[in-house]
């Protein structure tokens, strides 16, 4: 990679993460580039840290320091995001407000204001498409860069970080590798204000002792049948063949697979995303007035849409529902994540905490159900269009 050797890497554990019984390995070097790679690559990964927290941090100062949780208030809300401070106290997005106020009991609420993020993310954006010509926005608070043929890649992120943090006095994270994958996972590496430059091998050396979760597109699932196989780490992972992974996982996966665990992503940086989403509604042939039925009802559209979305490698960053009264009056409610999400019980639990939190004071004729900013996952089931069922 162009620009120097690699900057606060650590070597991974020693340790084998196989267990007994698993299936027969080959031995596992730290893996080099393919032959067939082509020409070198240089991906950046640019990722504000704590975005919607520290954008509330700028607005009210005088919760600098303090352990600040992002998150509508109400029984059934989730985590938006949360301080560094809070954090340290095992809090984090997605996670029941309930429970995090129980890890953290001393936490300050602040509702979110999506408007201001979307304007505090213009700033941060503007400056990294003046800085870098080819930008993958991803989200409000991250982008991948092509740095692909830069004198001095290094310097340029350099450069980068510094104009965001004078400009609109927001710290952000930056990692640099071959390849998006890399580029992720180092720039996640040593928040906040981490700047880490990673090649392949580097990458592998320090995380091959980590489950293979770690790895983005490898979700809850797969990582669990792989452990139920005796294969709990990266390192046991890249052990086991190509062959051996077809086998298990088929010819699409099980090749995925096989690469994923040598950190090999041939994903470009492509400049152009087009916004998509998905919806799950339906009309009651009689109007619902009791909460429980309305839950029931949302629930069950909400993890159709999941489940549909788990099957095309798809997952959402906003979750919005849609409730129509009696009346015929519209409402709609929606909350944007930090991170995307492709866990039906997850997107569940936040559709139903915002019907919660609005309470229908009439009956309800429609509900409906909604991801928003969907982006493909890391994976072999990824596919840019699919039909979309509606519900039943």
């Amino acid at each position: 990679m162009p620009d120097g050797s690699p900057e606060r890497s650590s070597a991974g554990s020693s340790e084998d993460g196989t267990a007994n019984g698993a299936a027969p390995a080959t031995p596992a070097a730290p893996p080099e580039p393919p032959a067939d790679a082509g020409p070198e690559r240089c991906v950046g990964h640019v990722d504000c840290d704590a975005f919607f927290a520290a954008v509330e941090l700028l607005r009210r100062p005088e919760l600098r320091g303090k352990p600040v949780i992002v998150a509508h208030d109400g029984p059934r809300s989730v985590v938006t995001t949360a301080t560094y401070e809070a954090r340290k106290h095992g809090v984090g997005s997605a996670m029941p407000l309930v429970t995090a106020r129980r890890r953290c009991p001393d936490a300050i609420l602040v509702p979110p204001d999506l408007d201001a993020y979307r304007e505090a993310s213009q700033g941060v954006m503007a400056i990294i498409r003046d800085e870098v010509e080819v930008v993958q926005q991803m989200s409000l608070d991250e982008a991948y860069v092509d740095l692909t043929g830069m004198l001095a890649p290094r310097a340029a992120m350099r450069r980068l970080v510094t104009r965001v943090k004078a400009e609109t006095s927001l710290d952000v994270s930056v990692g640099i590798g071959p390849n998006k994958l890399v580029a992720k996972l180092a720039s996640d590496a040593e928040k906040p204000r981490g700047f880490v430059v990673l090649d392949r091998r580097d990458a592998w050396r320090r995380w091959a002792g980590e489950s293979p979760g770690l790895l983005p597109g490898i979700g809850p699932k797969t990582a669990l049948d792989l452990e139920r196989r005796g294969v709990g780490t990266i390192r046991a992972l890249s052990r086991l063949d190509e062959p051996q992974l077809s086998e298990w996982y088929g010819p699409r996966t099980g090749p995925w697979l096989w690469r994923r665990c040598r950190f090999d992503d041939r994903d470009p940086v492509v400049a152009v995303r087009e916004p998509v989403s998905e919806s799950r509604e339906t009309t009651f042939s009689i109007d619902l007035d009791e909460i429980e039925d309305l839950e029931r009802e949302l629930r069950r559209l909400a993890i159709a849409l999941g489940e549909a979305l788990e099957r095309q490698g798809r997952r959402g960053r906003t979750v919005g529902i849609k409730v129509r009264l009696a009346d015929f009056t519209t409402v709609t409610r929606s909350r944007t994540l930090p991170t995307a999400i492709d866990d039906p019980e997850v997107l569940a639990e936040i559709a139903v905490a915002m019907l919660l939190e609005y309470a229908p004071a009439q009956p309800v004729r429609l509900l409906g159900v909604r991801a928003a900013g969907l982006e493909l996952i890391d994976g072999p089931g990824a596919q840019l269009t699919l039909p979309l069922e509606s519900a039943r």
